[in-house]
């Protein structure tokens, strides 16, 4: 089995693989005070619960792939490996690791490890062209190349940030549930909030997609021939808006993370 660790700034998730196939996932918050010691209980607590694990931390564990955006968490991840899983091969998403993308960046080691970890994924499932929108605490949009190279992105502030913000700045809002209204126009004030952000996102996803495919394949080529893949924990909420979306998976980092773990675990 392998475990795979996205540590994104909200939400840490979790997936379980046997081979290619996703068999467990979990989603826990990122907390970036939490040590070493504590992660490997909260590890414990969740896949001891597994029919497929054994009952001490580690059993039935032959692999673990780890990306991070936080570094103080992959620090005492990297603790994890070394004190309960010694004998487990780790890939841990950093600088000198292969994951068979090519960044052309202005500064490739700014690049969020996620971003490289989901292009690389995209180009496994669907080929290039492609742009990946990803739906966490910021909404990114990672251009991939027909050759699968990472040339750039786009990074805007998420759904959730913008919730909050609205709650915090204006005087007479609040922090609400963000869910579909039961139309365009609001009735009230929450439905209103609520509008403002699912079609306003969807909005903001189809002007972006349109802009960033037609880059990517040029004047002369056809912008239908990129694959527009969402992923992301919020990215359900503005799915049946965006109409340039042609694809879901919410697993996409975790299987880049398999992926990756693949091509270097033969190399340690």
């Amino acid at each position: 089995m392998l475990l795979t660790i996205d540590v994104g700034n909200t939400h840490t998730v979790l997936g379980l693989f046997d081979g290619e196939e996703i068999v467990e996932h979990w989603r826990i918050s990122t907390d970036a005070r939490r040590t070493a010691d504590e992660l490997a209980v909260v590890l414990q607590g969740l896949m001891g619960m597994h029919p497929l694990l054994g009952e001490e931390l580690g059993d039935g564990i032959e692999g673990i792939a780890i990306c991070s955006t936080v570094p103080s968490v992959l620090h005492e991840l990297r603790e994890v490996t070394r004190r309960y899983y010694g004998d487990v091969p780790a890939v841990l998403v950093e600088p000198g690791i292969r994951t068979g993308v090519p960044v052309l960046t202005d500064n490739p080691k700014e690049v969020g490890a996620d971003r490289i970890i989901n292009s690389a994924a995209a180009v496994e499932l669907y080929g290039g062209p492609a742009i990946v929108v990803d739906f966490g605490t910021a909404t990114t949009f990672d251009a991939v190349s027909a050759r699968g190279e990472y040339v750039g992105g786009v990074i805007a502030p998420g759904i959730e940030i913008s919730v909050e913000a609205l709650g915090v700045r204006g005087a007479q809002l609040r922090k609400i549930e963000v869910t579909r209204p039961r139309g365009v126009i609001g009735k009230n004030t929450v439905e209103a909030m609520q509008s403002g952000i699912i079609y306003g996102f969807a909005g903001q996803v189809d002007g972006v997609v349109q802009r960033m495919r037609q880059e990517l394949v040029g004047p002369d080529g056809d912008p239908s021939d990129v694959t527009v893949i969402a992923t992301g924990g919020l990215a359900p909420m503005v799915l049946g808006e965006a109409k340039l979306i042609d694809e879901h998976e919410p697993w996409l980092t975790l299987i880049g993370l398999r992926l990756v773990y693949e091509r270097n675990v033969s190399r340690m």
